[in-house]
């Protein structure tokens, strides 16, 4: 791998603001319907599958100790992207509910898209924003949470999923085998409790209950209720409709995104509840330039991993002697994934290849394959 210094010219931070096409599209979709609601999800979808194609791979990394004030125009985008998708999301509730030119069909389909941005994009920034020391940072990322009603996705994922992940207590790593579709609905039925376990174990080491003010739940419930409130006085009941089906989209979104990263990949349980440290071997990585770009680095996950606090144009990347490479970029594993069996063709044999070289001596996958391991010790 190289390494290349990152410039202050915004030329060179602009791929990454590619996100921002989405905006005049779903308002295109709004005022014509037809055809042109379907340009959405062809844009975030499609046209990112056929960039990758393009423009290949990218393997260069930047200098991780670049500073802080070198990545203005990088962080940027993250910043102004909350009142973007706001806009664009309760200025569409408002005006769809408002007229009758959209057919029902256009309408679900219209507000399919704008699921697909905030969750594609909305919950990408959240979750880049969400692991920032900044105060301001992470308000940003509860109210892109609460716009798409997930708001316990940040303590699942902060408490949880990066000290649990490749282990029984990590509901978010898919097991070997298991089709996205039965994944997608065991995370939704057991990320909940999980994140709310993590979150009261924690307060319980600074002798507080889940009534104390510091429980996050109750600014999730306060920020996903206005959310609610402000669909419903802007569209009514229709409105409500909508934003709840922008949201579950936004929700799947998301969801197929963690299926990918680590499907399969378990860390060796050492007995006794104990597990090894998180290494690169244990997340899939892509290198695909494009949908790097429009999920600002979130394929160059191993490394966000081993320090998750690092911001997204600082990511490394990690070859194929360290870390277990995607044949394509996340946009077209998504699409694989909805599949279950083309999925378990195409990454199973993987998985298997990965097992033989950094776990040889592992002749019985069957209690990682189900997660009946030991739970880690320690864990909530």
């Amino acid at each position: 791998m190289t390494t290349r210094p990152i410039s202050l010219n915004l030329r060179n931070a602009l791929p990454f603001w590619l996100s921002l096409g989405t905006v005049p599209l779903a308002v295109v979709g709004a005022v014509h319907g037809g055809w042109t609601v379907f340009l959405l999800p062809l844009f975030t979808w499609v046209l990112f599958d056929v960039l990758d194609l393009i423009v290949g791979l990218n393997t260069d990394n930047a200098d991780p100790d670049t500073p802080e004030a070198d990545l203005f125009w990088y962080r940027l985008i993250t910043l102004v992207w909350f009142p973007l998708q706001f806009a664009i999301t309760f200025g569409l509730i408002w005006y769809v509910a408002g007229t009758d030119h959209l057919a029902v069909w256009e309408k679900a389909v219209l507000f399919f898209g704008v699921g697909v941005i905030s969750g594609a994009v909305g919950i990408v920034y959240a979750h880049e924003l969400m692991h920032q020391k900044n105060r301001a940072e992470r308000w940003l990322a509860d109210l892109l949470l609460a716009m798409v009603l997930y708001s316990h996705f940040r303590s699942e994922h902060l408490r949880v999923h990066h000290l649990y992940v490749g282990t029984p207590r990590d509901p978010v790593t898919a097991r070997y085998n298991e089709g996205f579709h039965r994944y997608f609905w065991r995370v939704l039925r057991d990320c909940p409790p999980s994140a709310w376990r993590a979150e009261k174990a924690l307060l319980a080491r600074k002798g507080l209950t889940m009534w104390s003010r510091d429980n996050p739940f109750w600014r999730y419930a306060a920020l996903q209720g206005g959310m609610l409130a402000l669909a419903l006085a802007l569209g009514g009941w229709q409105g409500l409709a909508l934003f709840l089906w922008q949201a579950f989209i936004a929700v799947w979104q998301l969801e197929i995104v963690n299926y990918i990263e680590h499907y399969g990949l378990t860390r060796r349980h050492l007995g006794e509840g104990r597990y090894e440290h998180v290494l690169p071997r244990h997340s899939w990585n892509a290198a695909h330039r494009a949908s790097n770009w429009f999920l600002i680095n979130l394929q160059r996950h191993s490394d966000h991993h081993y320090k998750p606090d690092r911001r997204f144009p600082l990511l490394q990347t990690f070859g194929e002697d360290d870390a277990p490479q995607l044949p394509f970029g996340y946009p077209l594993m998504a699409a694989i994934a909805m599949v279950p069996p083309v999925w378990r063709r195409v990454m199973n044999r993987r998985v298997r290849e990965w097992r033989k070289r950094y776990y040889p001596d592992v002749t019985d996958w069957q209690p990682y394959n189900k997660a009946l391991n030991a739970l880690p010790r320690g864990a909530a």
